[in-house]
């Protein structure tokens, strides 16, 4: 079973409005294959052959380490070929990978590229892994969790993530010790033991992972944080150091989506750059003086210009404005992100517009949820369906819990008829003095009230009646909602893999529609 994103209740409404093209902008950012067209024009225009030159140089260089796969090796030659855009999506680098939707999203990102493939078969399309490296938030990545446990790790705090060596392996032994008896279990220890070898930075480790599990694939990694790649943003680094280009130029996109939707998903900053030493530190601007915050470090404008041209590795872009960095540097087409990351995209159009850089096609990725055949008879015995689970799940437990009680319908009743007595009632008032008419208005304020409270008691009095179906309706949403929220952010792809491998990963690459933004309902394999 699927249901369309604009179908779910907790989907942003900023998410709905642009799949919908209800924006009043980024209309030709949808996902399509006319837009896609549009894409490959613009991106072919503008995408310089020196680029894709350093692209290839940088990428092979990463790659050295990892054993590629044929395909692999064929995706990152077609680089250099002018008919050959990518595909990309990214995150952070979370432990073991974090909640399952990092999978979700490679998945979709590659079959988007195969899809894109046979529907434009003179052009080349290759999958791409943003490792959002340069991070230095690491209590967001340093756990994940399983059904019935926490792991966590620790490690010295304050750099760019990627960097962050291996020291502490505590959470690989409880690991064993929950998953040494599934059918898969052992692939999935000994692919952990791998990555997280004591001395292995953090992002060897998450490319140890993905080479482990998406090789197969062609999915091709990329780490950002590379002099060579950084030097092709040097323009764009020194237009946001000197003019504070990103925020000047996002203000009205801001504007427009505050006033709508009440507020914005990131606000940038005067400067949207980070310096990297040991540390990572904002770059801020005070009284001409650009310092680097929580630091010793600063410069004048013509030493900071001079430290970007020669060292442009030292400069590490922060959320809003990696976008353009990515784009800068790869022939891409489209971005495959989270609702929280498109949110984001959306304030950009007038800054990339700014720097002269073609905006990408936006797709919000599929969401996908695995059940058990108990969880799924069990919801239907209780004539429940799945797309309530997804609903205002209160108002449904109201609904199941006194939908046909005689009571209740009586009250509905008495309830409609008494709205048309005082709608008779204050026609003939108004004709009268206004201060009867107040009064009248008041009284059916006083009796509606009185209505609600007997519809309240009742269904207090229900849920303690049938306290037992209660029970089982709770349990039920927090068996499709673990710990209160969607599965894939709770659980980490262990879970599922462990009972059925690889072909758990065709399963979700295979029951995605790269078309659609929805979410996916499936029974466990």
């Amino acid at each position: 079973m699927n249901i369309a994103f604009n179908h779910i209740k907790n989907i942003p409404q900023l998410i709905k409005d642009f799949l919908n093209d209800d924006l009043g902008f980024a209309g030709d950012k949808i996902f399509s294959l006319d837009n896609i067209s549009k894409q490959i024009e613009l991106k072919q225009k503008s995408f310089p052959k020196a680029n894709r030159e350093v692209l290839y140089t940088s990428l092979s260089k990463q790659l050295q380490s990892s054993k590629l796969t044929d395909l692999q090796k064929q995706n990152l030659d077609l680089l250099k070929d002018e008919e050959t855009f990518t595909i990309t999506t990214g995150h952070q680098l979370n432990l073991f990978t974090g909640p399952v939707f990092f999978i979700y999203k490679i998945l979709q990102t590659i079959k988007t590229a195969n899809f894109l493939k046979e529907k434009f078969p003179t052009k080349n399309f290759v999958p791409i892994f943003w490792m959002a490296t340069e991070d230095h938030d690491f209590d967001e990545i340093d756990h994940f969790k399983t059904e019935n446990h926490f792991y966590q790790t620790k490690a010295k705090q304050g750099g760019a993530v990627g960097r962050i060596k291996v020291e502490d392996q505590f959470f690989i032994s409880e690991f064993e010790k929950e998953f040494k008896d599934y059918v898969f279990g052992t692939e999935l220890i000994l692919m952990m033991k791998e990555a997280y070898k004591v001395g292995n930075t953090f992002a060897e480790a998450i490319r140890i992972i993905g080479q482990n599990l998406f090789a197969d694939y062609g999915l091709l990694m990329l780490d950002g944080d590379d002099k060579d790649l950084k030097t092709l943003m040097i323009p764009t680094f020194k237009k946001e150091l000197l003019n504070e280009q990103l925020f000047k130029t996002t203000a009205e996109k801001r504007q427009l989506l505050e006033q709508k939707y009440h507020k914005v998903q990131v606000n940038p900053r005067e400067i949207n750059l980070f310096y990297l030493s040991e540390t990572r530190n904002r770059i801020e601007k005070i009284d001409g003086i650009y310092k680097v915050l929580d630091t010793d470090i600063s410069f004048s404008e013509e030493e900071i210009l001079e430290e970007l041209n020669n060292f442009p590795e030292k400069f590490s872009p922060n959320a809003v404005l990696r976008p353009a960095y990515q784009e800068s540097i790869l022939p891409n087409l489209a971005y495959v992100g989270g609702n929280a990351e498109i949110m984001y995209w959306l304030e950009l159009p007038d800054f990339f517009n700014s720097v002269e850089l073609p905006f990408p096609i936006l797709i919000p990725r599929n969401s996908l949820l695995f059940l058990n055949e108990k969880t799924f008879k069990k919801i239907e015995k209780l004539n429940l369906t799945i797309a309530e689970f997804f609903d205002d799940f209160s108002v449904i437990i109201k609904k199941h819990l006194v939908e046909n009680h005689p009571l209740h319908e009586l009250l509905i009743q008495q309830e409609e008829n008494l709205k048309k007595r005082f709608s008779v009632l204050k026609d003939e008032a108004g004709l009268t003095d206004i201060s009867f008419k107040n009064l009248v208005d008041a009284e059916e304020t006083r009796q509606l009230k009185s209505f609600k409270r007997m519809q309240k008691r009742l269904l207090r009095a229900e849920r303690i009646k049938q306290g037992e179906k209660l029970k089982q309706y709770e349990d039920l949403f927090l068996k499709v909602h673990p710990g209160g929220i969607w599965q894939e952010r709770q659980f980490n792809f262990s879970v599922f893999y462990a009972d059925a491998g690889r072909d758990w990963l065709k399963s979700c690459y295979d029951m995605m529609n790269v078309e659609k933004s929805e979410l996916i309902i499936s029974h466990l394999i």
